[in-house]
Formats: structure tokens, sequence, C-alpha cells
């Protein structure tokens, strides 16, 4: 198991509908670990593609579980009361950006996302 929380986001500028794109939600993601430093240097952060299946979320997480940003939290990691996680196997995990925000106000002490 990991010791690490590991953090699965879109690389910035894929090519998506015939256009440069980004995820808005991993981009949230960057602002707030821009914000609190700390949280980066406690995160294994992996990039995906925009191309589905997501290989690297498929071999942890199992086939139709690649929502980017997701959050794979280390075995000894407490996600707070407010925090839906969901359960694949032996992994525990958050796949949304606000419930990810909501982990790290928990875990780091950060402010809490606006309107969680």
């Amino acid at each position: 198991m990991t010791q690490r929380d590991i953090l699965f986001l879109l690389a910035p500028g894929f090519v998506g509908r015939d256009r440069r794109e980004y995820c808005p939600e991993c981009a949230e993601m960057w602002g707030l670990i821009s914000y609190f430093p700390a949280i980066k240097e406690a995160l294994e952060i992996r990039y995906e593609t925009i191309e589905q299946p997501r290989v690297g979320l498929v071999a942890l997480l199992g086939d139709g579980r690649w929502n980017c940003p997701t959050l794979i939290l280390a075995r000894d990691s407490d996600p707070g009361p407010d925090t839906k996680t969901g359960q694949s196997g032996e992994w525990r995990y958050i796949d949304n950006a606000r419930d990810i925000g909501k982990y790290f106000a928990h875990r780091f002490g950060t402010p809490m996302p606006r309107g969680s």
C-alpha cells in the first residue's frame, strides 16, 4: 500500500474537441496546492491523459474509475467526517475536487472550500 496519498490530475494543455483544453477541476487542485505548498510535499502527483481508460487509475481502482482529479488515500489517511470517499479493493479514494479540498482542510488545516 502507498505511504503517501496519490493525486491523479489531467496534464494541462491536452487536445480535446479539436482544440487545446485544460480540466477546470484539476486547475482548482493546482490552485489549492499553490496556496498551500505543504500539501504538494505530502502528495505523490501523477498525470493522466485525456484518453480513456486512464491507465494509472484503472490499474489501482479498476475499470470505469478514471475521473480526474482523484485522490487515492494512503492506508493511514483519515478522510474526516464530511468527506465523501469511495472504495475499490484495498484502496479508498476521493474523486472530486470539492471533497479533495475538504480532505485537505481536515488533514492540513487549510480553509474549507466555499459552499461546502
